[in-house]
């Protein structure tokens, strides 16, 4: 590697979270396309790296790191940047909602993305109808702190949480393509609107929307990837 980071991605894939932190925190990186389109999330070379074959791994001087939640933690921790430090009084509140993001928010979506691994074929439609009223109130549980304006959940200094929870809401209008998804409006969490909103301005969305092809508003009315640094999808 000649940068310190090596991010393997695909575009519009949980590597995105892991870009825009890098961007933000202003660290060179190099990245690695992960063509899915040939399974190479399967290859050996790939499960090397991760041997769950998921997206994204980030290469570094310490070895591969994946699990988006963990990458995101360890950035911050190491470059004291985007997360309350270790010592803060805030620390606690935020380790809790980004492993709420990670292990309840994120898992939902992905049951409601990729039903079919989860139940027979047949019933994934039945599926995705119980998943959404359970992915609407972690929304609101969500926008009540964005009221309250934490110091970890805000678009003027953002956090490593604030990233991911733009991203999964930038997911939710536009994924599974052949579902319904009119169960999710922006406009039902005002507070996270504004956040997402004044997210779409930082340079580091600026440069995920150049490399991913993100369209100028990325979070508040996504269109589909159309990357310039190759298309995995």
């Amino acid at each position: 590697m000649t940068a310190p980071y090596r991010l393997h991605y695909a575009p519009d894939n949980a590597s995105l979270v892991i870009r825009l932190a890098l961007e933000e925190m202003g660290l060179p990186y190099e990245t690695v396309l992960v063509d899915r389109r040939r399974n190479e999330q399967d290859s050996a070379a790939y499960r090397a790296l991760n041997p769950n074959g998921l997206i994204p791994v980030l290469e570094t001087p310490q070895g591969p790191i994946f699990e988006t939640a963990a990458i995101l933690l360890w950035l911050a921790d190491t470059h004291e940047k985007l997360a309350p430090a270790p010592d803060s009084p805030d620390r606690a509140a935020f380790l809790k909602w980004l492993f709420f993001a990670s292990n309840t928010l994120h898992a939902d979506l992905r049951i409601l993305f990729y039903a079919e691994k989860y139940i027979d074929p047949r019933q994934a439609e039945a599926l995705r109808t119980g998943i959404r009223p359970r992915l609407r109130q972690h929304l609101r549980v969500l926008d009540a702190q964005a009221q309250q304006a934490p110091v970890w959940l805000n678009a003027d200094r953002p956090s490593v949480l604030t990233y991911y929870l733009a991203c999964q809401m930038r997911w939710m209008a536009l994924y599974p393509a052949k579902s319904d998804r009119s169960w999710f409006q922006l406009a039902d969490t005002p507070h996270l609107q504004k956040i997402l909103t004044r997210l779409e301005s930082r340079p580091a969305t600026q440069a995920a929307i150049l490399a991913e092809g993100l369209g100028v508003s990325p979070f508040t009315s996504p269109s589909y990837a159309t990357p310039e640094e190759g298309s995995a999808t």
